[in-house]
């Protein structure tokens, strides 16, 4: 891991530096010409980078090179495991990582939406040392993180799980969602994030103070899912209209979670 900071850090001295891993995000952009780096510091063969186990104290710490067909595969944590189901075809999930999907901060991707509900936790690391970044910490508009330059994502710890939910709508199998909803129980309180529906990841505070304390009764859904579509303003665009995305947002958060009401982590 120091020798790719290393050479990320030099070659953003004198140019532009990209980190590649499976490239599912990067090589689009350079084959469109919209990255034009000088550099790209390949991290597949870092020892440990794609390591899965436990976390102190309960939950899950991943590795940034983990592929997103072994987060499908795995069954520590439901929720990302459900949600990288969802990610492009057989082909993306094998070669795509979670490190590079939260670098890459499309706002209607999966893993940054659950990342967001579960109050996942990078570990950051870059010339100066290692930090932490907390999820709503990391994503700061669309395509755009808090990251340095010449710092790369290592790790991320999802914290133990209670009952979960996970809904998605998109127009054709494999493409990013117009709207996605992660709901998730972390130390006993609900939580929700909506992607697809702003520049990042939204926690709709309204609907989730709706949810704290009693059961998750059909009428406690229906009046969380009206709270979480009357808190956001999507934009409208060749896939939907604003008002298209927000009544996704009522179906879509009801369907997560009349999910979460039956649903425990393994």
């Amino acid at each position: 891991m120091e020798d790719a900071v290393a050479a990320l850090a030099a070659a953003n001295e004198d140019g532009e530096g990209k980190v590649i891993a499976g490239g599912q995000s990067l090589m689009p952009l350079l084959a469109l010409r919209l990255a034009q780096p000088s550099v790209l510091v390949d991290i597949n063969r870092v020892a440990g980078l794609d390591a899965m186990g436990p976390r102190p104290g309960g939950g899950l710490r991943i590795g940034a090179l983990t592929r997103h067909r072994a987060l499908a595969a795995q069954r520590q944590h439901p929720l990302l495991a459900e949600a990288a189901r969802w990610v492009g075809h057989a082909a993306i999930r094998t070669r795509g990582t979670l490190g590079g999907s939260l670098a890459h901060a499309d706002p209607a991707a999966e893993l940054p939406v659950v990342a967001v509900a579960s109050g996942g936790v990078r570990t950051v690391a870059g010339p100066a040392g290692r930090r932490e970044i907390p999820a709503t910490g990391l994503f700061t508009g669309a395509l755009q993180t808090s990251l340095e330059d010449d710092e790369l994502i290592e790790a991320v710890e999802f914290p133990a799980l209670g009952r979960w939910g996970f809904a998605e709508f998109a127009r054709r199998h494999g493409d990013f969602g117009l709207v996605v909803v992660a709901a998730a129980e972390i130390d006993g309180r609900l939580r929700l994030a909506l992607g697809g529906v702003a520049a990042t990841p939204v926690r709709p505070a309204a609907a989730e103070a709706l949810l704290a304390g009693g059961p998750l009764s059909p009428a406690r859904i229906a009046e969380a899912a009206e709270a979480a579509a009357g808190e956001i303003e999507p934009a409208g665009d060749i896939h939907a209209t604003a008002g298209y995305r927000r009544q996704l947002t009522r179906v879509l958060v009801t369907r997560a979670l009349s999910q979460a009401a039956e649903s425990r982590a393994a």
